[in-house]
């Protein structure tokens, strides 16, 4: 941001949906369908999926220009949206889409694509990490950019996108809550908003649409679920937009001298219940530039719309064949070049092969696949034989010549660089001109010495850089390539299963292909001296040996393809030797029906480069048509070049790492830092657990089911209703590959990290007995188990807050930590009988053994409410107020009464003395 740039700069991706023929679209003509929006604060990008048509398109630029004049109303008139670029499906015809470099579907922040079940259109944001940290994207169906109804059910889509845009950007939560939408302060019933001084009215809408006053659960004491708040349409408040976008008064962010920090939102439980205000321009990606920002000084200009296109996928393989290949490296090169030609890259793309060493050969032009013939006369022209130096630029400058021969320029095309070494030339020289090319290009080492440049390139032309082990029970660099789907953001062709070993025995496995996938399945086994005996037995008991598999000796592989789709069910292999040797077996298999999106896995870390003085975090995103897939066993491996492995299971309980307990995001803190690159990869399976695809947690703007005006509700119509109701998935298998890492320890260990932050302690009050329930934290962060708890509470939640050790202490001496993310529960009376109506709030620091203490807790409030026999209905806001009135005016009437008749009295009694 500087004081003349205040624009932000987003990229918005539409994923490519069949249009409904009988929708009007004559006055939305010439949209696209993958926008890509620019703004500018210090450069951030965005991206936008769509899978509707031309009308979706239109729309998006509405929605995005209406919310850039709402953002700069809403940050004090210093930031807007300035530049979109919309990257449209390559099927799509016109002469007025320029070529797409490095935006893709994989790189999107918004999505603009069909919903995850029937009738589910609410936007959202999907958010992986801690308050402050950038959210993963924002998913905008067709039918909400389409129907004009959601604009009364949600607000105006410009507002709506701000608010979306707030939480993806900056990591702000929500204000209101679903699951506790009400909550008690100084013994009255408020309703969870943001600003407090929002008004409005509490009303239980009945099966007829009709209005009748709340009832009050028993066992909370507050407002039932059927409950409803109905905000007033006119407001004396202008915040908050994380609240409710949709009030016409609503124009900024809640700030701290407005922040209803008691209200039991998401907000104050991610944010240690700080106003989004605070966390945008303190704890935000743009913290730095937003404090040093004044505001413009005139009006800023509508956005402008850049319309892109990506054609099929151009892929040049850039192939090490340098005398350090020789061996068992040239090998494994060849048997992942092989699959990934046979396998993975897609029908009608075009692929390129070139070599280097001393020089540098084109070992094919550009080749459309056409046809599994093609595929293998590609295949038959890999390179087998190493020898010479390593002449990196001689292999980019061959690659990018090889890429211009289809249309002169390599703009959006595909590099897949391998090598194992440092360069034997100046590689630094001729970088700059591969990341200037506008080619995308993807960089896999092979050994710890590969040059730092190859990271350079794959970090600033939107590719992957991976690093891959030889070890020959590796099966990293056959990952890599089936990763590499960036242009395409097509999971579904990563493996089902991926591993290795070594053994003079017997090697065996099992494999669960679900019913989403089926198509294509192929079993592909590498050995490494002798060719072993196999057996693949399907889930009826069919035995596929080796005369039902082909076998190449040169390669060392043995492969079954399935005939047709592969019955559901577990697959079990036996792999039998009796000569020492390694072997790797990959499991591939694809979509069984059109229709039926498969369950896929992302994984990565939180950051590509780490000095050792702060911890990283894994997140694998497990995920069905974006619901997510939860109760899965997931486990990470984090290998070093250096050799070293660690190995950990990753959770979706909401605690430590991870955000949201149920969203499909499996996380944990990765502590044990080594110096070097480490490759990432993850293995998800369920055997004969009840796995589910779920409804999706996220975080999005609110469904408002009315307002009052004039004092009268008005509703909205119902939300379309949506099925919440989770889906057995069954048995099944997937492996994932990351983007490598990089590590450089300032020549000291890593620091002891503390025990992670609570943050889900909950509070309740049985008459005088308080009972606290959290997730235990570990001894360093989410591992291991913690020395020692403290826990405080106080009648004030900011003295807790802003300092806790001033708040009253509880003895802990009894509570005795157990293991991370086990579930811990302390009870516990007061010194004192707690009073009807009293509202106490507490929070926790844990210690580890270096005395080491952990940030506070969320904090957790609970309050003690007693009823008579009959429990109350609930009075609306203002009503206690208004009753109040109402009787003083009456009192007041009848003392005047009383003293006008008294003094009558007193003057006619005076008149006859």
């Amino acid at each position: 941001f500087t004081n003349f740039q205040a624009a932000l700069y987003i990229y918005i991706y539409i994923y490519h949906i069949d249009m409904i023929a009988s929708r009007s679209c004559c006055r939305f003509v010439g949209c696209t369908s993958m926008m890509q929006i620019s703004c500018s604060t210090t450069a951030q990008n965005c991206s936008i999926g769509l899978r509707s048509g031309d009308c979706g398109g239109h729309l998006s630029k509405e929605m995005v220009t209406e919310g850039s004049y709402y953002l700069y109303d809403a940050l004090d008139e210093k930031v807007y949206f300035k530049e979109a670029t919309i990257l449209v499906p390559p099927q799509w015809n016109s002469k007025d889409f320029f070529k797409a470099r490095t935006e893709s579907f994989e790189k999107a922040h918004i999505k603009i694509d069909n919903a995850n079940s029937a009738n589910n259109t609410e936007p959202y944001t999907k958010q992986y990490g801690e308050c402050g940290a950038e959210g993963e994207y924002i998913h905008f169906t067709p039918e909400y950019l389409l129907n004009d109804t959601f604009i009364q059910l949600y607000g105006s889509r410009g507002r709506v996108f701000v608010h979306e845009w707030a939480h993806l950007r900056w990591g702000v939560y929500d204000e209101y809550s679903k699951e506790k939408p009400f909550y008690f302060s100084n013994g009255r019933i408020e309703a969870t908003r943001c600003s407090k001084n929002i008004e409005g009215q509490f009303y239980e809408v009945t099966a007829g649409g009709s209005l009748q006053p709340c009832r009050i659960d028993p066992q909370t004491s507050l407002p039932d679920d059927g409950c409803t708040f109905f905000p007033d349409r006119n407001q004396i408040t202008n915040s908050s937009i994380m609240f409710l976008p949709s009030l016409d008064p609503v124009t900024a962010f809640c700030r701290e001298n407005e922040h209803n920090s008691q209200a039991q939102n998401m907000q104050n439980k991610k944010c240690s219940n700080k106003a989004t205000w605070t966390v945008i321009f303190e704890d935000s990606v743009d913290k730095d530039a937003l404090r040093s920002l004044k505001p413009l000084e005139s009006p800023p200009p509508p956005p402008s719309f850049k319309v892109v296109q990506r054609a099929q996928r151009v892929v040049c393989l850039i192939l090490d064949v340098s005398g350090s290949m020789a061996g068992s490296r040239i090998l494994l090169q060849q048997q992942a070049a092989t699959e990934f030609l046979r396998i993975y890259i897609e029908d009608q793309a075009s692929v390129g092969i070139v070599s280097f060493s001393t020089t540098a050969f084109t070992l094919s032009p550009l080749t459309t696949i056409d046809s599994d013939t093609t595929r293998e006369n590609l295949i038959k022209l890999l390179p087998k034989v190493a020898s010479g130096s390593t002449n990196m630029c001689f292999g980019l400058n061959q690659g990018l010549k090889v890429l211009q021969e289809d249309n002169g320029d390599v703009l959006g095309d595909e590099i897949i660089f391998l090598t194992d070494g440092l360069a034997t030339d100046n590689i630094a020289g001729c970088a700059p001109s591969g990341i200037q090319s506008g080619a995308i290009i993807h960089t896999l080492a092979f050994s710890d010495k590969a040059a730092p440049e190859l990271k350079e390139m794959a970090d600033k032309t939107g590719g992957k850089f991976i690093y891959a082990s030889d070890e020959l029970t590796s099966n990293q660099l056959m990952d890599a390539f089936a990763s590499l789907t960036l242009s395409t953001g097509d999971y579904t062709k990563e493996p089902l299963e991926s591993v290795g070993t070594r053994t003079s025995d017997w090697f065996n496995g099992t494999v669960s292909v679900d019913q989403t996938v089926g198509n294509k399945t192929s079993f592909v086994i590498i050995y490494e001296i002798r060719f072993p005996s196999i057996y693949i037995q399907s889930p009826s008991g069919s035995v596929y040996t080796q005369t039902n598999m082909s076998h190449d000796g040169l390669l060392k592989t043995v492969t079954l393809n399935v005939p047709g789709t592969a019955e559901p069910g577990d697959w079990k292999y036996s792999i039998q030797t009796t000569s020492n040797q390694a072997f790797t077996i990959t499991v591939t298999s694809q979509a069984a029906h059109d229709d039926v999106r498969p369950i896929i896995v992302k994984t990565h870390m939180n950051q590509q480069f780490n000095d050792g003085t702060k911890p990283m975090t894994v997140f694998a995103e497990v995920s069905q048509n974006y619901r997510p897939v939860i109760n899965a066993e997931v486990w990470a491996t984090l290998e070093s070049e250096t050799g070293s492995v660690h190995i950990l299971q990753l959770l979706d309980n909401g605690a430590g790492a991870d955000a949201f307990q149920g969203d499909g995001i499996y996380s944990r803190y990765f502590t044990k830092l080594v110096d070097g690159r480490s490759s990432l990869k993850v293995r998800v399976k369920n055997q004969d657990v009840q796995t589910r695809s779920a409804a999706p947690k996220k975080s999005g703007a609110p469904y408002v089911p009315g307002y009052v005006v004039n004092g009268v509700v008005q509703l909205n119509p119902p939300k379309p209703p949506v099925s919440e109701e989770p889906l057995e998935v069954g048995n099944f298998t997937r492996t994932a590959t990351g983007e490598s890492f990089e590590v450089k320890l300032s020549g000291t260990p890593p620091p002891n990290f503390p025990p992670n932050r609570i943050t889900d302690l909950s509070a309740e009050i049985q008459e005088d007995t308080v009972l606290l329930s959290w997730t235990a934290p570990g001894e360093d962060l989410d591992q291991g188990t913690a020395k020692s708890y403290e826990i405080r509470w106080s009648f004030d939640l900011d003295m807790l807050r802003n300092s806790f050790s001033n708040g009253h202490v509880v003895n802990t001496a009894a509570v005795s930590p157990h293991e991370a993310g086990s579930v811990e529960q302390h009870s516990f009376n007061l010194s004192f009988p707690i009073q009807n109506g009293t509202t106490l709030f507490f929070a926790v620091q844990s210690e580890d053994e270096q005395n080491a203490k952990s940030e506070t807790s969320n904090i957790a409030q609970a309050s003690k409410i007693l009823h008579g026999p009959k429990p109350p209905g609930v009075s609306n806001p203002g009503m206690n107020l208004t009753v109040l009135v109402i009787s003083l005016c009456v009192v007041i009437m009848v003392i005047c009464f009383i003293v006008a008749v008294t003094a009558w009295a007193v003057r006619r009694r005076n008149r006859f003395v």
